[in-house]
């Protein structure tokens, strides 16, 4: 496993195990800075969404990385104001042309809202069938939330993005979208640094000479999920991709199973209808 591996979505399009997540990082200079060095250092997958204002930042660095387009994988997503068929269609289109794309690689529901979930896969689905997105998932979706999707659907989501990480491990969540054929993408596998400075996670860190950020993404990826982890800061971003020359031992994966304690730093989705 390395920065190029990639993880065989359900409709057979390649994702890479690995992505620079951009929630938060601000638009202009500053994901303009993030992106490119994550592409000048071997990312070749980013993570963005129309909340986070930042898709034309991400499109331009594309354009001019010298990189084929072909190569990146860029992910995006709709964000809650703009869900129902004909506001998602909108929406989609208004991302490709923020993005300067002919395609997006991953369309995503950012949310499972109330009502118009439905009616907005519906619009992905038709994105799809259209081929201006080569694979459309969805994000936050609880297991039933899944399970109503199935009822109405034509293709099955091929990704589930949501908040994972040692302290956060959903075990069902992960069990069911794995018999299903649906990938989950870790985003926020730092806690957002919440919990660097747990003994736990301090310890493995030692023993492995890793950072605990390098012990958080590493076990996500052995957790057979894609992470997301997030930075705008040049160190950071070679740091988190600096977690193929190890493995966690099996024994310290079971260890780890201990650290759950439902600790969410992000939305919880699980109280929504």
């Amino acid at each position: 496993m390395d920065i190029n591996t990639t993880i065989k979505l359900n409709n057979g399009i390649n994702i890479p195990v690995i992505g620079l997540g951009t929630y938060l990082t601000k638009a202009g200079i500053e994901t303009l800075n993030a992106v490119r060095y994550a592409l000048d250092i071997g990312y070749r997958h980013i993570d963005t969404a129309a909340l986070y204002a930042n898709e034309k930042d991400v499109g331009l660095t594309v354009k001019q990385s010298g990189i084929s387009r072909e190569e990146i994988f860029i992910t995006t997503k709709v964000w809650n104001s703009d869900q129902g068929y004909n506001k998602t269609m909108k929406a989609f289109d208004e991302s490709l042309r923020k993005l300067d794309s002919d395609y997006i690689d991953l369309y995503l529901v950012h949310w499972p809202l109330p009502e118009l979930r439905a009616e907005t896969w519906k619009a992905l689905e038709k994105i799809y069938g259209e081929g201006k997105a080569k694979a459309i998932g969805v994000s936050n979706y609880t297991i039933h939330h899944l399970e109503e999707l199935w009822k109405s659907c034509g293709i099955l989501p091929s990704v589930n993005q949501v908040e994972l990480s040692p302290y956060l491990q959903q075990p069902e969540l992960m069990k069911y979208c794995k018999e299903k054929g649906i990938i989950i993408e870790a985003y926020s596998p730092l806690t957002r640094g919440k919990k660097f400075n747990d003994k736990k996670l301090l310890n493995l860190a030692s023993k492995y000479s890793k950072s605990p950020a390098q012990i958080l993404i590493r076990w996500a990826l052995q957790f057979d999920t894609v992470v997301l982890p997030k930075s705008a800061r040049p160190e950071r971003i070679k740091e988190n991709a600096d977690v193929f020359d190890f493995k966690i031992s099996d024994d310290d994966m079971k260890y780890i199973k201990s650290f759950d304690e439902g600790f969410r730093i992000a939305w919880d989705p699980s109280g929504l209808s």
